[in-house]
């Protein structure tokens, strides 16, 4: 099989002729596109036939997604095919869950949000202010009129007031300007809603935290993947300089490639997700790679205007067709999903955890009472937990004298004398449960606790505490044992997760994120973070999270399980793990619950 380079070499440019005028584009395109100067590339005359929508829709919406995958990946529609128009509306709305197409709630869902924005469904005469998420020096408009312009400043806001959440995400205004030249203003809408919506695959980024993740992902996968060109890049600016071009990736594609490149790209973005645009990255860096060291008209660019501008030119007047490139990308071997979603998860974790320490001056790592929480969160930890109502060595005069707060929160800690007074018993039992929600991510501590599951309720089966917690995220396990040991973990991501399958059809046997700890407070409190938060470099064996099936539940790997529990959650084992670098949560290793509980966090904040 020849390498990308040797494919790529058996082909150039073929990026052939414009369009013959206006009328004949202008079918493909909606009213909203000025068509004059679109270049069409026609498909190779020995390609096969490309497909049509009634081909490709039963794969859709049987949910024939590798098909689907692999037919959008080899039919090169050129820009002016009408396919679009229905396309991608069809591969946009399946990860809306359902099955690709429209449903009757929305129905007329557009135009009452315009109103209620607007007042009116007329485009108004004034320009139209853009919601604070996107950047005005990356609003593409490519081939819009100055009417398709004012539509997609329209769409934007809407969606902008429709996700409060969205706080950054410039690429929002390119994508909806994209789709717009093929689909209506409505379509275009719950296309865009429903990309930001997406639960199972990341396209659109909504922070400014993840929006910094995913040039980092990009720059460790080049390094690693396409090393060569990657290296090549580094030779010619500083350090700095290299990561600042990294900044910009996104740009190369949706500021930087020809139209009729970035509709192909968009062909296979709108069913695969944000990891098509991290390979036409690569992609990109080994054609400039190659074109630079084997040009010297390029090479003179790059030592006139600098590496940055000339791969901006590169971009724009990129020698290969828009297939060649996909092709190139494509071919970038060893890059599987699970792979780019570890190291975009890694990255966000430890830039998470960068901005913690920096913002708050604590320790990432503790393994005392210290940095115990503000008045608001010792409110907050009080709702910990509502249920629990044993009476562990309190006199009875005590007990009733308690409040249901301490009364909930005295089950978690026994205490060998049941004389003390009460100023005491409080500060023993808010300390241990204080230093806990210390330990909480800032923006969980913001939200409503609530009581998921529990033993002594729900009583002891692995297919109950699936039931009611595996949708929930994030959750946190608390477990006393029979001796009294209270430990558990954070858990970050949905128990749920465990039935999710690779790109082979394996369910993955971890999953999880680095933002997940274990934790022990009592005899002993300590909290132990995942080993990669130190921002070092970490093998596969310290990134195994949580594991769970039909027997089990796991939490650390690598050398042993910080916590394992069987099936009917009666009796677990501890012990040292290499994800979270911890020692055995109890003395023995072994123990047997007493009790089990699992909170959720509600979406409601608290005042």
């Amino acid at each position: 099989m020849p390498s990308v380079l040797e494919e790529i070499n058996n082909g150039s440019s073929g990026c052939g002729t414009a369009a013959d005028g206006p009328d004949a584009l202008h079918p493909a395109f909606t009213p909203l596109v000025d068509p004059a100067g679109i270049q069409i590339v026609p498909p190779s005359p020995a390609a096969k036939p490309l497909k049509n929508i009634n081909e490709v829709r039963p794969l859709i919406v049987q949910g024939r997604k590798q098909e689907v995958k692999q037919l959008l990946r080899t039919n090169a529609w050129p820009a002016n095919h009408p396919i679009r128009r229905q396309l991608w509306p069809m591969l946009c709305m399946q990860h809306h869950g359902n099955g690709g197409g429209k449903t009757d709630t929305m129905d007329n869902f557009y135009w009452d949000m315009v109103n209620q924005v607007f007042g009116t469904t007329d485009l108004p005469d004034k320009s139209i202010s853009l919601p604070p998420f996107v950047e005005p020096s990356h609003c593409q408009s490519y081939y819009m009129t100055h009417k398709g312009r004012s539509i997609t400043d329209r769409v934007v806001s809407v969606l902008g007031y429709a996700c409060p959440d969205i706080v950054y995400s410039p690429t929002i205004y390119p994508i909806c300007a994209l789709l717009l030249h093929y689909v209506s203003e409505e379509e275009c809408y719950h296309c865009m809603a429903s990309l930001v919506a997406s639960k199972e695959k990341t396209f659109i980024t909504q922070t400014k935290l993840l929006y910094e993740v995913t040039w980092k992902t990009v720059m460790q996968i080049c390094k690693k993947h396409v090393k060569s060109a990657a290296v090549h890049l580094a030779r010619h600016c500083s350090n700095n300089r290299s990561e600042r071009i990294y900044m910009d990736w996104i740009w190369w594609i949706f500021q930087g490639l020809p139209f009729h490149h970035l509709v192909r790209i968009m062909d296979c973005f709108f069913h695969e997700g944000i990891k098509v645009l991290y390979r036409t990255a690569m992609a990109i860096l080994i054609l400039f790679q190659k074109f630079t060291t084997s040009s010297s008209e390029w090479l003179a660019e790059i030592q006139k205007n600098g590496v940055d501008s000339a791969l901006t030119k590169f971009c724009k007047e990129l020698p290969v067709t828009p297939q060649k490139l996909l092709k190139v990308a494509f071919g970038i071997r060893g890059l599987s999903s699970t792979y780019i979603s570890r190291v975009f998860l890694k990255t966000e974790m430890i830039l998470r955890s960068k901005s913690a320490v920096n913002g708050s001056k604590q320790m990432v790592r503790s393994r005392s009472s210290e940095n115990l929480p503000n008045s608001q969160s010792q409110n907050n930890i009080q709702m910990v937990s509502h249920t629990l109502t044993i009476r562990e060595k309190m006199s009875e005069e005590m007990y009733n004298d308690m409040t249901p707060s301490y009364l909930n929160l005295a089950k978690w800690f026994p205490f060998p004398n049941p004389t003390f007074g009460d100023e005491e018993l409080h500060s023993r039992l808010r300390n241990r449960l204080l230093t806990l929600w210390s330990w909480l991510p800032v923006r969980i501590t913001m939200y409503q606790p609530i009581l998921l599951y529990t033993t002594e309720e729900h009583g002891c089966s692995l297919t109950t505490f699936y039931v009611r917690v595996e949708q929930h995220e994030p959750t946190l396990l608390m477990i006393k044992t029979c001796n009294n040991e209270v430990f558990g973990a954070y858990c970050s991501s949905k128990w749920g997760e465990r039935n999710i399958k690779d790109d082979r059809g394996n369910r993955q046997a971890y999953f999880g994120t680095g933002e997940t700890f274990l934790f022990s407070l009592y005899p002993e409190r300590a909290k132990y973070p995942w080993v990669g938060m130190d921002g070092d470099k970490v093998h596969h064996a310290a990134e195994l999270f949580m594991a769970a099936d039909t027997k089990m539940i796991t939490i650390g790997g690598g050398d042993g399980q910080a916590i394992w529990i069987d099936e009917n959650i009666r009796y677990g084992k501890t012990d040292h793990c290499v994800t979270f670098n911890n020692p055995p949560l109890c003395p023995s290793g072994d123990f047997e619950i007493r009790v089990l509980e699992v909170y959720g966090f509600a979406r409601d904040q608290l005042s």
